[in-house]
């Protein structure tokens, strides 16, 4: 059986906090194409969770401290690696566009290469991702089945538009509509500070902007919205944090590349 060989992970997220009020969690037992970041921001009133990774072992339990009080748990977009684990927050907002699939999951989804199909295969390694037969070098417990594996239905409890305000009491964040790697895709921009949550529209990594429901036509806007931002950090979906200088190295080559 795929998987079975495999050890038992002793803890599944990693964490550290960062400036700012933020926390940074992942899985450190996914393959990198998966393997999504997940930011906690404490608040005055409430707490924010942008992401919530595959949902192989729990969140709420893995990090009790973090979630002892209200947390809005934002989902900025549908896919698998992002929204896992969102079924374990009553209070989940998405993009309208992202809804139907976080309702009722649909998209590709998997924890081997088999379960991703080849075609899906073919273009993220053409991306520039090593692809492993299997995503996990570890498993979340015993008896876990990779084979097994869906990701649990979290309708939207709220749905998130452009210019759309969070409020944590002490800071707020502004929903920006990032289209391009997926129909609804967000970002959540604090001015005050500079600090940009820009889920999978831009990391330091291979963007994925062939998927399915990808548009490099939506894709263009989004990169130049960016470029005008006055950031001051970027936490992004992937991949390790980076600042304005980076931002506009990455975003301007990629339009570069869609304009050729």
């Amino acid at each position: 059986m795929i998987g079975s060989s495999l050890p038992v992970a002793p803890a599944w997220f990693r964490r550290e906090s960062l400036a700012g009020g933020v926390t940074w969690l992942d899985e450190p037992h996914v393959a990198a194409f998966a393997r999504c970041n997940i930011w906690h921001v404490r608040g005055r009133d409430r707490d924010l969770l942008v992401d919530t990774g595959l949902g192989l072992a729990s969140l709420q339990a893995a990090a009790t401290d973090l979630f002892d009080r209200p947390v809005t748990a934002v989902l900025t977009h549908a896919h698998f690696d992002h929204v896992g684990g969102a079924h374990e927050f009553a209070d989940r907002r998405a993009h309208p566009a992202e809804a139907t699939e976080l309702a009722e999951p649909q998209g590709f989804a998997g924890l081997t290469a088999a379960d991703l199909g080849s075609d899906l295969v073919l273009q993220l390694r053409a991306a520039g991702y090593e692809i492993p037969d299997t995503l996990l070098d570890a498993l979340p417990h015993e008896g876990f089945s990779l084979a097994g594996y869906r990701v649990p239905p979290a309708p939207a409890a709220a749905l998130l538009r452009d210019g759309d305000i969070l409020d944590l009491g002490d800071r707020s964040f502004e929903v920006l509509h990032l289209p391009g790697h997926s129909p609804g895709s967000i970002g959540l921009w604090e001015s005050r500070t500079g600090i940009l949550f820009s889920g999978d529209a831009l990391y330091d990594g291979p963007l994925l902007y062939d998927l399915p429901g990808s548009s490099i036509e939506q894709y263009v806007p989004t990169l130049e919205r960016l470029l005008d931002l006055s950031v001051s950090v970027v936490h992004a979906g992937h991949d390790p944090s980076f600042g304005r200088d980076r931002l506009r190295k990455l975003a301007t080559d990629y339009l570069a590349l869609f304009r050729a």
